[in-house]
Protein backbone atom coordinates (compact mmCIF):
# COMPACT_ATOMS: atom_id res chain seq x y z
CA UNK A 1 0.00 0.00 0.00
CA UNK A 2 1.23 3.21 -0.90
CA UNK A 3 2.14 5.71 2.26
CA UNK A 4 0.00 8.42 1.29
CA UNK A 5 -3.15 5.77 1.07
CA UNK A 6 -2.33 4.09 4.22
CA UNK A 7 -2.19 8.17 5.80
CA UNK A 8 -5.58 8.63 4.13
CA UNK A 9 -7.51 5.34 4.95
CA UNK A 10 -6.18 5.02 8.41
CA UNK A 11 -9.24 5.65 10.79
CA UNK A 12 -10.44 4.86 14.20
CA UNK A 13 -12.56 1.56 13.64
CA UNK A 14 -15.04 0.67 16.36
CA UNK A 15 -16.45 -2.85 14.36
CA UNK A 16 -14.34 -5.03 14.06
CA UNK A 17 -14.90 -8.42 12.81
CA UNK A 18 -14.11 -11.98 15.06
CA UNK A 19 -11.71 -13.39 12.32
CA UNK A 20 -8.17 -13.69 14.17
CA UNK A 21 -5.14 -11.60 13.28
CA UNK A 22 -2.11 -13.95 12.36
CA UNK A 23 0.53 -13.59 14.99
CA UNK A 24 3.06 -13.46 11.54
CA UNK A 25 1.61 -10.43 10.72
CA UNK A 26 1.84 -8.77 14.05
CA UNK A 27 5.60 -9.95 14.24
CA UNK A 28 5.94 -8.04 11.12
CA UNK A 29 4.16 -5.14 11.92
CA UNK A 30 6.22 -4.80 14.86
CA UNK A 31 9.65 -5.74 13.38
CA UNK A 32 8.93 -3.10 11.15
CA UNK A 33 7.68 -0.76 13.43
CA UNK A 34 10.82 -0.52 15.30
CA UNK A 35 12.32 1.79 13.04
CA UNK A 36 10.42 4.30 14.43
CA UNK A 37 11.84 7.80 15.19
CA UNK A 38 13.17 7.87 18.69
CA UNK A 39 15.43 10.84 20.68
CA UNK A 40 18.48 9.20 21.34
CA UNK A 41 17.32 5.78 20.49
CA UNK A 42 15.75 5.44 24.34
CA UNK A 43 13.28 3.24 22.14
CA UNK A 44 11.41 3.68 25.51
CA UNK A 45 7.83 2.01 24.27
CA UNK A 46 7.01 -1.69 26.07
CA UNK A 47 4.46 -3.32 23.96
CA UNK A 48 1.44 -5.65 25.02
CA UNK A 49 0.38 -7.94 22.93
CA UNK A 50 -2.91 -9.64 24.07
CA UNK A 51 -4.81 -11.98 22.10
CA UNK A 52 -7.20 -14.94 22.37
CA UNK A 53 -8.21 -16.38 25.35
CA UNK A 54 -6.29 -13.93 27.72
CA UNK A 55 -7.82 -10.82 26.12
CA UNK A 56 -11.57 -12.45 26.06
CA UNK A 57 -10.97 -12.72 30.63
CA UNK A 58 -9.78 -9.09 29.78
CA UNK A 59 -12.62 -7.60 28.34
CA UNK A 60 -15.21 -10.24 30.59
CA UNK A 61 -13.42 -8.16 33.56
CA UNK A 62 -13.48 -4.70 32.00
CA UNK A 63 -16.79 -5.18 30.69
CA UNK A 64 -17.90 -6.42 34.26
CA UNK A 65 -16.62 -3.08 36.03
CA UNK A 66 -17.85 -0.50 32.91
CA UNK A 67 -21.64 -2.67 33.25
CA UNK A 68 -21.56 -1.66 37.38
CA UNK A 69 -20.90 1.72 36.31
CA UNK A 70 -17.39 1.85 37.94
CA UNK A 71 -15.88 5.08 37.18
CA UNK A 72 -12.43 3.61 36.78
CA UNK A 73 -9.13 3.71 38.32
CA UNK A 74 -7.56 7.08 39.14
CA UNK A 75 -6.18 8.31 35.81
CA UNK A 76 -2.17 8.83 36.02
CA UNK A 77 -2.43 11.16 33.30
CA UNK A 78 -5.14 13.85 31.80
CA UNK A 79 -6.52 12.49 28.77
CA UNK A 80 -7.30 16.54 27.81
CA UNK A 81 -6.30 19.94 29.00
CA UNK A 82 -9.00 21.47 31.55
CA UNK A 83 -10.50 24.52 30.00
CA UNK A 84 -10.36 23.58 26.24
CA UNK A 85 -11.03 26.45 24.15
CA UNK A 86 -11.57 27.09 20.40
CA UNK A 87 -10.87 25.93 17.88
CA UNK A 88 -9.56 22.80 19.99
CA UNK A 89 -13.10 22.59 21.77
CA UNK A 90 -15.11 23.09 18.67
CA UNK A 91 -13.15 20.15 17.17
CA UNK A 92 -13.45 17.68 19.87
CA UNK A 93 -17.27 18.06 20.13
CA UNK A 94 -17.60 18.57 16.40
CA UNK A 95 -16.01 14.84 16.26
CA UNK A 96 -18.10 13.35 19.04
CA UNK A 97 -20.87 14.06 17.81
CA UNK A 98 -20.11 12.27 14.73
CA UNK A 99 -18.88 9.18 17.14
CA UNK A 100 -21.97 8.68 18.96
CA UNK A 101 -23.93 8.82 15.87
CA UNK A 102 -21.88 6.33 14.38
CA UNK A 103 -22.71 4.15 17.41
CA UNK A 104 -26.29 4.47 17.56
CA UNK A 105 -25.82 6.17 20.90
CA UNK A 106 -28.16 9.67 21.28
CA UNK A 107 -25.82 12.54 23.29
CA UNK A 108 -28.92 12.97 25.59
CA UNK A 109 -29.44 9.58 26.16
CA UNK A 110 -28.71 8.94 30.66
CA UNK A 111 -27.11 5.94 29.98
CA UNK A 112 -24.80 6.83 27.56
CA UNK A 113 -21.31 6.97 29.41
CA UNK A 114 -21.87 3.39 30.36
CA UNK A 115 -23.17 2.38 27.09
CA UNK A 116 -19.44 4.01 25.66
CA UNK A 117 -17.47 2.90 28.44
CA UNK A 118 -19.13 -1.16 27.80
CA UNK A 119 -18.08 -0.45 23.75
CA UNK A 120 -14.89 0.24 24.59
CA UNK A 121 -14.04 -2.37 26.88
CA UNK A 122 -15.09 -4.83 24.50
CA UNK A 123 -13.07 -3.48 22.27
CA UNK A 124 -15.34 -2.76 19.34
CA UNK A 125 -15.14 -6.71 18.96
CA UNK A 126 -10.99 -6.86 18.09
CA UNK A 127 -9.37 -9.94 18.28
CA UNK A 128 -6.58 -8.40 19.34
CA UNK A 129 -5.36 -5.57 21.98
CA UNK A 130 -1.81 -4.23 21.82
CA UNK A 131 -1.13 -1.74 25.60
CA UNK A 132 1.84 0.33 24.57
CA UNK A 133 3.75 1.26 28.60
CA UNK A 134 6.57 3.47 29.15
CA UNK A 135 8.68 3.82 32.32
CA UNK A 136 7.76 6.19 34.66
CA UNK A 137 11.08 7.81 34.81
CA UNK A 138 10.45 9.08 31.14
CA UNK A 139 9.35 12.54 30.34
CA UNK A 140 7.18 14.06 27.31
CA UNK A 141 9.98 13.47 24.89
CA UNK A 142 9.60 9.58 25.22
CA UNK A 143 5.49 9.90 25.15
CA UNK A 144 6.47 11.72 21.74
CA UNK A 145 8.35 9.05 20.77
CA UNK A 146 5.46 6.69 21.63
CA UNK A 147 2.90 8.44 19.81
CA UNK A 148 5.60 8.16 16.79
CA UNK A 149 5.84 4.35 17.35
CA UNK A 150 2.36 3.86 17.61
CA UNK A 151 1.20 5.95 14.34
CA UNK A 152 3.84 4.20 12.63
CA UNK A 153 2.42 0.72 14.01
CA UNK A 154 -0.91 1.61 12.51
CA UNK A 155 0.17 2.40 9.02
CA UNK A 156 1.94 -1.00 8.75
CA UNK A 157 -1.10 -2.45 10.05
CA UNK A 158 -3.42 -0.72 7.12
CA UNK A 159 -0.34 -1.87 4.54
CA UNK A 160 -1.34 -5.60 5.98
CA UNK A 161 -5.31 -4.56 5.27
CA UNK A 162 -6.21 -4.47 8.81
CA UNK A 163 -7.65 -1.62 10.93
CA UNK A 164 -7.33 -0.06 14.41
CA UNK A 165 -8.48 2.00 17.04
CA UNK A 166 -6.26 3.27 19.49
CA UNK A 167 -7.96 3.60 23.34
CA UNK A 168 -7.33 6.02 25.81
CA UNK A 169 -9.90 4.16 27.73
CA UNK A 170 -8.16 1.28 29.06
CA UNK A 171 -6.34 3.85 31.36
CA UNK A 172 -9.47 3.85 33.46
CA UNK A 173 -9.21 0.27 33.55
CA UNK A 174 -5.40 0.02 34.11
CA UNK A 175 -5.24 -1.92 37.06
CA UNK A 176 -7.07 -4.55 35.26
CA UNK A 177 -4.78 -4.23 32.69
CA UNK A 178 -1.78 -4.16 34.18
CA UNK A 179 -2.96 -7.67 36.22
CA UNK A 180 -3.67 -9.10 32.78
CA UNK A 181 -0.41 -8.36 31.06
CA UNK A 182 1.97 -8.27 34.15
CA UNK A 183 3.58 -4.91 33.81
CA UNK A 184 4.88 -3.85 37.02
CA UNK A 185 4.42 -0.56 38.94
CA UNK A 186 7.04 0.67 37.05
CA UNK A 187 5.53 1.33 33.89
CA UNK A 188 2.83 3.45 33.53
CA UNK A 189 -0.01 2.52 30.89
CA UNK A 190 0.08 5.04 27.84
CA UNK A 191 -3.12 3.54 25.50
CA UNK A 192 -4.37 0.55 24.21
CA UNK A 193 -4.55 -0.12 20.50
CA UNK A 194 -7.39 -2.59 19.36
CA UNK A 195 -6.84 -4.35 15.74
CA UNK A 196 -8.45 -6.29 13.61
CA UNK A 197 -10.25 -6.44 10.19
CA UNK A 198 -13.06 -4.60 10.04
CA UNK A 199 -16.56 -5.58 10.19
CA UNK A 200 -18.42 -5.75 6.89
CA UNK A 201 -21.55 -2.91 6.81
CA UNK A 202 -20.57 -1.69 9.62
CA UNK A 203 -21.44 2.66 9.95
CA UNK A 204 -17.59 3.35 8.87
CA UNK A 205 -17.01 6.81 10.38
CA UNK A 206 -14.61 9.38 9.14
CA UNK A 207 -14.38 12.69 11.13
CA UNK A 208 -12.71 15.81 9.77
CA UNK A 209 -9.89 17.20 9.83
CA UNK A 210 -8.89 21.33 10.04
CA UNK A 211 -7.55 22.54 6.61
CA UNK A 212 -3.86 22.43 5.67
CA UNK A 213 -3.97 26.25 6.39
CA UNK A 214 -5.42 26.42 9.88
CA UNK A 215 -2.31 24.29 11.13
CA UNK A 216 0.56 25.00 9.12
CA UNK A 217 2.58 28.33 8.16
CA UNK A 218 5.25 28.52 5.48
CA UNK A 219 7.89 30.82 6.37
CA UNK A 220 10.52 32.11 3.94
CA UNK A 221 8.59 30.41 0.81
Amino acid sequence: MDVYEAVDSRRAVRAFSDEPVPKEVLERVLTAATRAPSSGNLQPWHLYVVTGEPLAELKRAATARALAGDPGDEREYPMYPDGLASPYLDRFAAAAAQRYESLGIERDDPDRPRKIATLNAEAFGAPAVLFCYLDRTMGPGQWADAGMYLQTVMLLLRAEGLHSCPQVMWTAYRETVSRAVGADDGLVLLCGVSVGFEQEGAPQLRTGRANMTETVRFIGV
